[in-house]
C-alpha cells in the first residue's frame, strides 16, 4: 500500500526491478463484462494493444501470468494466442497467497513482482506485490492503494500502459519498437 503518492522517479525505480507481471483478468485485461449464455460464459472482449504488449514483453524477457477467480476456455484460448498458455492461474480466490506462492516458486522476491487488479478482491495481491497498478476505471478504494494508475481503462489498453512503463524503466522499450519497425518483427496481438 502506498502511504504517499510516488514521484515519477520512484515509480520508475520500482518498475525497473520487475521480472514478473501478474494480471487479474476481468476488469483489467477485459472491460469487466461477463457475457453469459445458457451454456455458460460465451465471450470476453480483449484489446489488441494489450495483447501485443504482452507478446512483446514476453519476447523480451519479462514473464507474464494471468490470475483470475473465474474458470473457462476463453482465458485459456487468449493466453495461448499470446504465447503464455502455461502461465494462467484460474479459480484463484485467495490472490494474495497465490501471488506469494507464485513468486516463491519462481525464486523471486515480491519486490520483483508487479500485480495489476481493478477491484476489492485484488487488494490482497496488490498490497503484497513489489509494484501495484490499477486501470483508470478501477474501484476508488483500489486506486487509492496502488503505486500506479494507468491512463487507460481495463480492456482498453491498461495492460499495455503498465507493460510499457516497466519495459521503458528496464531500458528495453526502444529495442521493442525497433524490432516491430522491421518486417517480420512479430504481429501477435
Amino acid at each position: 500500500m502506498s502511504d504517499k503518492i510516488l514521484s515519477g522517479s520512484e515509480v520508475e525505480q520500482k518498475a525497473a526491478r520487475i521480472e514478473l507481471v501478474v494480471f487479474d483478468v476481468d476488469g483489467t485485461l477485459t472491460d469487466g463484462s461477463i457475457n453469459m449464455g445458457a451454456e455458460g460464459e460465451v465471450f470476453k472482449r480483449f484489446h489488441c494493444r494489450d495483447g501485443l504488449g504482452i507478446a512483446a514483453a514476453v519476447k523480451h524477457g519479462l514473464e507474464v501470468v494471468l490470475m483470475t477467480g473465474r474458470k473457462g476456455p476463453v482465458i485459456a484460448r487468449r493466453a495461448a494466442e499470446l504465447g503464455i498458455a502455461e502461465n494462467v492461474l484460474t479459480g484463484i480466490t485467495a490472490k494474495g497467497s497465490a501471488l506469494q506462492k507464485l513468486a516463491a516458486s519462481k525464486g523471486l522476491p515480491l519486490e520483483a513482482v508487479a500485480f495489476m487488479g481493478d477491484d476489492l478482491n485484488d487488494l490482497p495481491a496488490l498490497l503484497r506485490a513489489g509494484f501495484s497498478a490499477a486501470p483508470a476505471n478501477a474501484a476508488a478504494d483500489v486506486q487509492e492503494r496502488v503505486d500506479y494508475v494507468t491512463l487507460h481503462k481495463g480492456g482498453e489498453g491498461a495492460v499495455r500502459d503498465l507493460l510499457e512503463l516497466i519495459l521503458k524503466a528496464r531500458g528495453i522499450w526502444s529495442q521493442i519498437v525497433l524490432a516491430y519497425s522491421e518486417e517480420g518483427g512479430g504481429n501477435r496481438q
